[in-house]
């Protein structure tokens, strides 16, 4: 993560990409004399928005350019500094049990690379523009004892989905059932994600909640798009840690939260809710599976979305507020008012979260960690 130091009279401002950052602090003993050497450090907050744009049939719809939205914190309007256009073409598998030689993608690496770096322009109105960026996809598999009976069908559907990804895009896989499991960490080595699937067993009580945040905590440290795909086979029984929390955390962080659940979970009308309000609140969806068929097609969605998602932040302009910021996202022109706009509708200023200078949390050694001690 890259840190910008400005100053501006007595001021100090440090900028920290894709962070929801708020760090206000002077030294009180400082004496009144020596006030126009006083930092103040405040951190200047990039903003990132993920914005899916459909027709009334669901139907995606490309081709926009950063002139087409327009962006508004708390009725502020704000300036589009960066924008990325999906990324790029998808693998499609055609069902849950096909073979992995087939539907693997042709240039799968024999260790850990980093993706290339995305193309970019400059637009007229000097807005950065990405093209096939990619993703940074977490995904969080139940393997409570909620999942016995479906547990190899469940590991069929994630590793197709780990396949069918773009080649732009890393991808982690972690586990959970009481604590969380980090199998496989970010990476372009698909063959790496699908080992860490296969080598899944199912275990004790689901603490979906404390291992979600978790998860989202993991995200928060990195730039670019991000997005985390829960498969829960049932309720959580065991986190300490309510929804909200996890939902608040993810929106602060611009990361998105699917949901594929079962009919088991579906059933239970309270996990039904929270599931529904989590990803609601992060611009992602919840899906309730009642097949394994179901549950691939679940996952085929979610690819489809990732690959046509906008990704654009701005830098927001002065605003009083320390607390909840409303964002606004609209299309400009009448001929695009028709389309719908699925995206997060606002943010939280929360403490700075450290990450290592790569930008990436592979090189974290612990494989389980409960959040909660006791």
């Amino acid at each position: 993560m890259k840190r910008v130091t400005m100053k501006i009279g007595s001021f100090a401002v440090f900028g920290i990409c894709s962070g929801i950052l708020l760090l206000v602090g002077a030294d009180p003993k400082r004496p009144a004399a020596q006030d126009d050497s006083t930092n103040f450090r405040v951190n200047v907050v990039l903003v990132q928005l993920n914005v899916a744009v459909t027709d009334h049939k669901g139907n995606y719809i490309g081709d926009l350019h950063p002139e087409d939205f327009q962006v508004t914190e708390d009725k502020i309007p704000q300036h589009i500094a960066t924008f990325e256009e999906g990324n790029g073409n998808a693998v499609d598998v055609s069902h849950a049990g096909a073979s992995a030689d087939k539907s693997a993608p042709a240039a799968v690496a024999a260790k850990d690379t980093q993706p290339a770096a995305p193309s970019t322009d400059m637009d007229q109105n000097g807005v950065q523009v990405s093209h096939a960026a990619g993703s940074n996809v977490f995904i969080l598999f139940d393997t409570s004892n909620y999942m016995y009976r479906q547990f190899v069908f469940a590991q069929d559907a994630i590793a197709d989905f780990v396949r069918s990804m773009d080649d732009a895009s890393r991808i982690a896989f972690y586990s959970y059932s009481r604590n969380l499991s980090r199998a496989a960490t970010l990476t372009t080595d698909r063959y790496r994600v699908v080992n860490g699937v296969r080598s899944t067993v199912a275990g004790d009580d689901a603490a979906l909640y404390n291992s979600l945040l978790l998860t989202v905590e993991d995200a928060a440290r990195l730039k670019g798009r991000k997005a985390i795909v829960v498969f829960s086979n049932g309720p959580d029984n065991a986190s300490s840690v309510p929804p909200e929390d996890v939902a608040e955390l993810a929106q602060s962080t611009g990361t998105i939260i699917y949901i594929i659940s079962t009919r088991l979970a579906q059933a239970e009308p309270v996990s039904a809710a929270a599931f529904a309000r989590m990803s609601k609140a992060t611009g992602g969806r919840a899906y309730f599976a009642g097949n394994w068929r179901q549950e691939q097609q679940a996952f085929t969605s979610i690819r489809e979305d990732l690959s046509h998602l906008y990704t654009l932040s701005y830098y927001p302009q002065a605003n009083p507020n320390r607390g909840w910021r409303t964002i606004h996202v609209q299309l400009v022109g009448k001929d695009l008012q028709k389309y719908h706009i699925r995206t997060r509708d606002g943010y939280r200023l929360l403490p700075h979260i450290a990450a290592p200078d790569d930008n990436d949390v592979a090189s974290t050694p612990e494989q389980n960690t409960n959040p909660d001690p006791k």
